[in-house]
């Protein structure tokens, strides 16, 4: 799967040099970040005006339409994780409200689909791992703090700060004992 500057998204195959989708044509918003879920049969992208689009990857057209489309974000959303079965989906990005944490319900309709926004990472939070075990989301803001938040309890656990500047990726071991943060420094 590859996204561009140019907001085009399209998917290969390792034994094809041609593409076998373009799910977005050039001439949206920038791709800012995007992933399969776990089962590999949906894709989601997020994009700099904000907005995150989910496919099913199984589609038999060449320009096949998201079945899912909304705004996440006021300003960008910078990253996303699917939870469980992909049918919950965290988002971080900038809003003008400062709920850059955002938790949604892919199953109900895009006027219901907010669970619970966390209003955190001043200036935006630009990354976000999902730990499964612990139920735990992990975020790094621009100004380089890292939020943790349960998700069962739908609340901020811990904040500090883990570099000077914008953190811009974040690993988790497989066994959830340690995270890693890197930073635009």
């Amino acid at each position: 799967l590859t996204g561009a500057q140019d907001g085009s998204v399209r998917m290969f195959e390792w034994t094809r040099p041609q593409q076998l989708v373009c799910f977005q044509q050039a001439g949206n918003a920038r791709v800012t970040r995007m992933y399969f879920n776990a089962q590999g049969n949906k894709c989601g992208v997020a994009d700099g005006e904000g907005f995150l689009s989910i496919w099913q990857v199984n589609q038999t057209t060449s320009n096949p339409k998201p079945y899912l489309s909304w705004q996440c974000h006021s300003k960008t959303t910078s990253d996303f994780a699917f939870i469980t079965s992909s049918s919950l989906v965290a988002t971080s990005g900038q809003s003008n409200d400062n709920r850059n944490v955002c938790l949604w319900d892919t199953l109900v309709s895009s006027s219901n689909s907010l669970i619970h926004a966390f209003t955190c990472h001043d200036h935006g939070a630009t990354v976000l791992q999902y730990a499964p075990k612990h139920q735990l989301l992990i975020s790094g803001g621009r100004k380089g703090y890292i939020c943790i938040f349960d998700i069962r309890q739908r609340q901020i656990l811990f904040t500090f700060q883990a570099h000077e500047s914008a953190v811009k990726a974040l690993a988790l071991d497989p066994s959830e004992d340690y995270f890693v943060t890197g930073s635009a420094e």
